[in-house]
């Protein structure tokens, strides 16, 4: 499974080419928003029907590179998800660009209630119907050796509804092209594409060459190698999540503001409380790693959970390069963005090539650390030159050194005790003092953030 899924995210950065950041900023930019939406539309429908059907046609080949050569289905069916996917990119963005949050929620909460029951279902329901009655219609359809096969199954369900669910928005496509727009709006969105696809080598194909590379003695063993670094991996998907979700939000956000006068000081403030946000999020999730271990449910998975503050450390930092890439964005030099994720995927390849086969995952973990925390650094002093923002540097520079002192001393106390209440007292501790530390700090403008505000005086 966590073959297959680090390679479907390359193919959803080639199958929309930037086409969504390009909306944004073509709506914002005084086109007509009509013309922009069905001239990327009928684009993205297009080439998606080209690009579902070279995987369709190439399935066999891809299967023996991704290691599954005994279900080229799986290559089906991911083909099928990375189409139907795409397809719903427009409507997506459509529904953030009119600021219908609760809309776009709603169906993506949906269509993850019923991936997670569609893989209950096929994991737990169906094998004991199949042992109860193994005549029965739905036992026909159980086959045990699928493996993953089932959580691709459950997925491609989802798309398909997601697509269902999106289709008065889909359905808005007019075969209205206009060719000067779409070659403008290309120009824009190939290099976010090379930049996407730059960053998909540094989010996830460290699991592929760990598959390749693993100071192992055979594929097995290599398999199980890259389990237990993807299942340690999700560990750190609670700052994922919010990165993901603060991007959903930020890029329209960001260039509406843009229009503004005081849209710099918006952006530095922005950044100031998304690293509080952050801060506190690393801690939550190490100041009770022994509690969150216990999403993996099994336990010699556990000897890889030394790579979770490293890779929750590396995601602060892609968080923050997200929100300096506004510059780029801004300025419509989207190369620039292209070249820091290449030297960003440049710097993966030749960390992971040179020491996965030494020292496993814990290579991967630290290459993903200095490839975000580079491409960070990098958009920082290249934007400032270009865009300049009145970031708050030493303030959040403070913050982070901080959390880390206080995830080091906690760390000093797992080695001494081994008492999980203990430790987690301890922890409640050190979480508490750095948010006295963030209050005292912006309590002045936390009570003007309204829902902050009133929680604050309650």
């Amino acid at each position: 499974m966590t073959m297959m899924y680090s390679a479907i995210p390359f193919m959803n950065v080639v199958f929309t080419y930037g086409m969504e950041t390009a909306y944004f900023r073509f709506c914002n930019k005084g086109s007509d928003e009509k013309s922009v939406f069905n001239t990327a539309g009928l684009s993205l429908v297009f080439t998606t029907l080209i690009l579902t059907a070279t995987l369709l046609i190439f399935r066999l080949p891809i299967a023996e590179l991704l290691r599954v050569a005994d279900h080229p289905q799986f290559i089906t069916w991911a083909a099928l998800i990375i189409g139907l996917d795409t397809l719903t990119t427009l409507p997506f963005a459509k529904l953030r660009h009119e600021g219908r949050p609760r809309k776009y929620a709603l169906i993506r909460v949906l269509g993850i209630v019923v991936n997670i029951a569609l893989v209950v279902f096929f994991y737990t329901i169906l094998p004991t119907i199949a042992a109860k009655d193994p005549t029965s219609f739905l036992a026909k359809w159980y086959d045990p050796n699928l493996g993953a096969g089932y959580v691709i199954i459950a997925n491609l369900v989802q798309s398909a509804l997601t697509l269902v669910l999106l289709a008065p928005e889909f359905l808005t496509i007019r075969f209205e092209w206009d060719g000067k727009l779409w070659k403008e709006m290309m120009i824009y969105s190939l290099p976010l594409m090379i930049a996407g696809f730059g960053g998909m080598i540094n989010e996830t194909f460290d699991r592929v060459m760990l598959g390749w590379w693993a100071p192992v003695h055979n594929l097995q063993e290599a398999k199980v190698q890259v389990g237990i670094y993807g299942a340690c991996y999700k560990l750190s998907i609670l700052i994922s999540l919010f990165i993901q979700a603060f991007r959903m939000g930020a890029e329209p956000f960001f260039f509406h503001e843009s229009k503004g006068e005081n849209a710099s000081k918006t952006y530095a403030r922005v950044m100031k409380f998304f690293v509080i946000t952050i801060c506190i999020m690393f801690l939550f999730v190490t100041m009770y790693i022994d509690i969150w271990k216990h999403l993996i449910t099994n336990p010699k998975m556990w000897v890889g959970l030394k790579v979770v503050p490293i890779l929750l450390v590396a995601n602060m930092c892609l968080g923050v390069y997200y929100n300096l890439s506004i510059w780029y964005k801004l300025s419509h030099n989207t190369r620039a963005g292209a070249t820091i994720t290449l030297i960003g995927a440049a710097l993966t390849l030749i960390i992971n090539y040179t020491f996965i086969p030494r020292f496993g995952y814990m290579a991967c973990a630290w290459a993903t650390l200095i490839c975000y925390g580079s491409m960070m650094l990098i958009s920082y002093l290249w934007g400032q030159k270009v865009y300049p923002v009145p970031y708050a540097t030493k303030k959040l520079l403070s913050y982070f050194a901080v959390m880390l002192v206080l995830f080091f001393v906690q760390w000093i106390i797992t080695g001494l005790i081994s008492i999980v209440l203990v430790k987690f007292i301890t922890g409640s501790i050190l979480m508490f003092l750095f948010l006295m530390l963030v209050y005292k700090a912006e309590g002045k403008e936390l009570k003007g953030i309204p829902f902050i505000g009133r929680f604050i005086k309650a």
